[in-house]
């Protein structure tokens, strides 16, 4: 039986958080289901801007720092890690007001770099993936619910795209971002190949309309968790009223045999209890491709800091000492 666990959470105080964490967690056996002791826990949260922190566009981090918490009540090693398609993830998640949580349970950023893994599916064959999300002894994928003006919306699937390091990230955006079907056939084989343990959504406060960065603030008041992110993204559009037809991921999962054949069960709350009935959908549809010359200008900015900026500044501290 595959279990999606949703409940009503309406707080991003901290002790409120915790309490809702854990009862979200319950129906799945706690977070000690999925970690064990001695794990590397990859926590990976939607660190997609640093430029809009009060357009709700990332997951908080106090969901983030509380998750951390349980995983190292659970005897886990946890870790943060994304990989935004512009900047670093340490930057994006200081200008986010990340830095002061981070430092309260010592958790540390890494920055990903990629290698090349085969797929399930034969349609792309091999993908670029992060090499510190493969390696992790666990995946916590911790997404936020927020809609988008080229894959409608944007939940668990989506945010491991995350996942791929930055730069191919901007170009896959203009390759694939051109045909939403494609670009959602690809996120798809990256949420199989990255197989992430579990996924909490971020629902307490959302992002609709025009999203993923130019929507609004949207109060939903729900924690989601589940071991199958297909499942857990296809719930949240019945809570959200999404046909799930208009969302490519959901095509693509469909169409790659994703959902598990036995029926899902929900122990806690039912979609149905959950249900809105105006969610905001973007008012247009449009490629997101980041524009040529502006990945051109990044690419080479980030070439120029690790082939002739890191290596100088290594000499100099060399000679010096």
């Amino acid at each position: 039986m595959t279990t999606v666990s949703l409940v009503r959470a309406n707080s991003y105080d901290r002790e409120a958080l915790q309490t809702a964490l854990v009862e979200v967690l319950a129906p799945l056996g706690g977070i000690e289901s999925v970690v064990k002791p001695g794990d590397r826990v990859l926590l990976k949260p939607n660190l997609l801007t640093g430029s809009r922190p009060k357009n709700e566009c990332v997951t908080r981090p106090e969901l983030v720092v509380e998750v951390a918490r349980l995983v190292k009540q659970a005897g886990g090693v946890p870790f943060l890690g994304d990989s935004p398609a512009f900047g670093t993830a340490e930057g994006v998640a200081q200008s986010n007001g990340y830095l002061p949580f981070l430092q309260e349970v010592d958790l540390p950023v890494v920055e990903f770099r990629g290698k090349r893994y085969p797929t399930e599916g034969d349609r792309f064959g091999h993908l670029l993936l992060s090499k510190e999300a493969m390696d992790a002894d666990v995946v916590i994928n911790l997404p936020k619910i927020k809609s988008h003006q080229q894959l409608t919306m944007t939940l668990g699937v989506k945010n491991l795209f995350g996942c791929v390091p930055g730069k191919m990230k901007a170009w896959w955006h203009m390759q694939a971002g051109r045909s939403a079907q494609e670009f959602g056939a690809m996120l798809v084989e990256t949420a199989r190949t990255l197989a992430p343990n579990l996924t909490i959504v971020d629902g307490i406060i959302a992002h609709e309309g025009n999203g993923p960065t130019n929507g609004t603030t949207r109060f939903l008041g729900i924690l989601g968790a589940s071991e199958d992110v297909f499942a857990l993204d296809l719930s949240l559009l019945e809570v959200l009223g999404v046909d799930p037809m208009k969302v490519p991921t959901h095509e693509a999962a469909l169409a790659a045999g994703c959902y598990a054949e036995e029926a899902v069960e929900f122990p806690l709350c039912h979609p149905q209890e959950l249900a809105i009935a105006d969610w905001q959908l973007p008012d247009r549809m449009q490629p997101i491709d980041f524009g040529m010359p502006r990945v051109i200008k990044s690419t080479f900015k980030h070439l120029y800091i690790r082939l002739i900026k890191e290596p100088i500044s290594a000499y100099q501290a060399q000679k010096a000492s």
